[in-house]
């Protein structure tokens, strides 16, 4: 396995273990268990915890522009229609098979609040899946991309927090992609006439 592998895999496997165990459980050790490395390899790419809960925020952001892209990939040159059905499509995707995924970057999300050394690289996440938003948003004629990636990016987050971890995401069944198209071409005018 080459080293940017064995980087992603160590990090996938942090994700995860955020995911099942919250941060209090995201030890080397428990890494290396959840990757099935050998004991001391976590800690030889990650020196640290904050290196590792790093390498968290840098792989959550290039597995969601991955996510846009392949979707993009998919649909070519999208008309609002399209846009909101394949984003509720996205959407919906992040609620079942990548749950785990976001759940997970709620937490590390909320830790970078009281550690200022992790926010740099919260912020360069984020800023990448603003600049996608924004990109899309101005190829479906934004006329302020960048505020209405914002938005976007704001609304789709207390969605995705709200249906996965809110007072009432234990007792309500995740929205099918159909619920969400409405939902989501509502938000899609209004962004993209901001």
């Amino acid at each position: 396995m080459s080293l940017p592998d064995r980087r992603d895999l160590i990090a996938d496997a942090a994700i995860s273990t955020v995911a099942t165990a919250g941060l209090r459980g995201l030890t080397h050790r428990a890494v290396d268990a959840a990757a099935e490395l050998p004991a001391g390899s976590t800690s030889y790419y990650f020196r640290t915890r904050s290196a590792l809960i790093s390498a968290c925020y840098l792989r959550l952001a290039e597995l969601s522009v991955a996510d846009v892209d392949r979707w993009e990939a998919d649909h070519g040159r999208p008309d609002p229609d399209s846009a909101a059905e394949a984003l509720a499509a996205l959407l919906h995707h992040w609620l079942t098979a990548e749950r785990d995924r976001q759940l997970a970057r709620f937490e590390l999300s909320l830790e970078a609040t009281r550690r200022p050394e992790l926010r740099a690289d919260l912020a360069a996440a984020g800023l990448a899946a603003r600049s996608r938003a924004a990109a899309l948003l101005a190829a479906l004629g934004a006329p302020r991309p960048e505020s209405a990636a914002d938005l976007l990016v704001a609304w789709t987050d207390g969605l995705l927090y709200d249906r996965l971890a809110g007072a009432t995401a234990a007792t309500r069944p995740v929205p099918d992609v159909s619920e969400l198209t409405p939902v989501v071409r509502r938000m899609l005018t209004a962004v993209l006439s901001t």
